[in-house]
């Protein structure tokens, strides 16, 4: 039997006015969007870190460093690639995320996040779970300041 890994991502962005709302590489019609250095995609950000977690490879502020200009508005599905080639010792065996917003209502854009998410990753959609929840007007995220994502990864050494 290979050895298998596991690996947890979070991740949160303030939203913004003047900023496209950007979650699994859709943009989703919104009036404002996250702010951060990249396009601040926060459920992509959390897939990141939880692979990164798995595979022993740090996190993202460590790969992709915000205090460098090469990844200012960066693609986060395009990092999402770069840390996937970067582990290719280990196969995805299944990411589940969820999403935390109190709006906008993102259900109808969930099956395009997912198959954003696990082409970025080279695996099925099947493979990746996406799931969204409010705080019941709770917090940051309930008083609809910011958006936060999870994310679990489930990995495996190839062979």
């Amino acid at each position: 039997m290979s050895e298998i890994r596991i690996g947890q991502g979070y991740d949160v962005h303030r939203l913004a006015e003047g900023r496209r709302l950007v979650l699994g590489g859709v943009t989703v019609p919104h009036t404002r969007g996250l702010l951060g250095h990249s396009d601040a995609d926060a459920l992509t950000h959390a897939v990141i870190d939880a692979l990164l977690g798995a595979a022993g490879l740090g996190d993202i502020g460590g790969m992709f460093p915000d205090t460098e200009e090469q990844w200012r508005g960066a693609d986060s599905l395009a990092l999402l690639r770069t840390v996937c080639g970067r582990m290719p010792e280990y196969e995805i065996v299944n990411v589940d995320t969820t999403v935390v917003a109190q709006g906008p209502k993102l259900a109808p854009y969930r099956e395009e996040m997912r198959r954003n998410l696990a082409g970025a990753m080279g695996v099925p959609p099947e493979r990746v779970n996406v799931k969204f929840t409010t705080e019941e007007g709770l917090g940051f995220t309930g008083a609809a300041q910011g958006i936060a994502a999870s994310a679990a990864a489930l990995i495996r050494v190839k062979g």
